[in-house]
């Protein structure tokens, strides 16, 4: 099923261009927003390249931030940093997590921190954050990923293959655990 949204982040973008089967990220999602600050941190030309492609195709659309974003933004920034059990956003990040609880966009990145704020910071619990691996993930459930049940962790590790982003261990586990799981039940 086609999702709607999502709003992705510098670390995001900059790994998934590199991924050979990247566009299955449009088959997950109608529109990817990128913001402008996102977009002002990008100087891969892979990536650059990869993001015009998609402004074009209008897979990505380009998010502009008003004031108010942005300055709740800025305030998140710093309440992550007296926060001592989370990492700290910056502003790209925050960004991605008020646009996405504000508009319940899916807000895809890498970064810790913006995961850990969720998990932490009550007004943003409810803001859905997948990394790289949750997409892959929602791919297979979604069918739009077809994948080798012979081999449940070829998908993932092509991606580490091709982005040098390695997962978490457990993080992992369980999502080749899910597409066994998937798999199985296709039969």
């Amino acid at each position: 099923m086609l999702r709607e949204f999502a709003i992705a982040d510098t670390c995001f973008l900059i790994d998934w261009a590199r991924f050979r089967r990247r566009d299955i990220i449009f088959k997950v999602f109608r529109t990817v927003f990128i913001p402008e600050s996102v977009i002002r941190e990008v100087v891969s030309e892979n990536t650059i390249s990869w993001i015009s492609k998609w402004l074009a195709k209008r897979g990505l659309s380009l998010y502009t931030e008003s004031a108010d974003e942005l300055e709740e933004a800025r305030l998140l920034v710093v309440r992550t940093r007296r926060i001592p059990q989370i990492i700290p956003v910056d502003v790209p990040e925050a960004l991605c997590l008020v646009v996405g609880r504000k508009y319940g966009y899916v807000v895809l990145t890498e970064n810790r921190g913006a995961i850990m704020a969720t998990e932490v910071i009550e007004e943003l619990s409810n803001v859905k954050v997948w990394r790289s691996l949750e997409l892959l993930v929602e791919a297979v459930k979604s069918g739009v990923l077809k994948v080798d049940c012979d081999n449940p962790e070829k998908v993932f590790r092509e991606y580490m293959e091709d982005t040098l982003h390695i997962f978490p261990r457990n993080d992992y586990s369980k999502a080749v655990a899910e597409v066994v799981r998937i798999c199985k039940k296709r039969r």
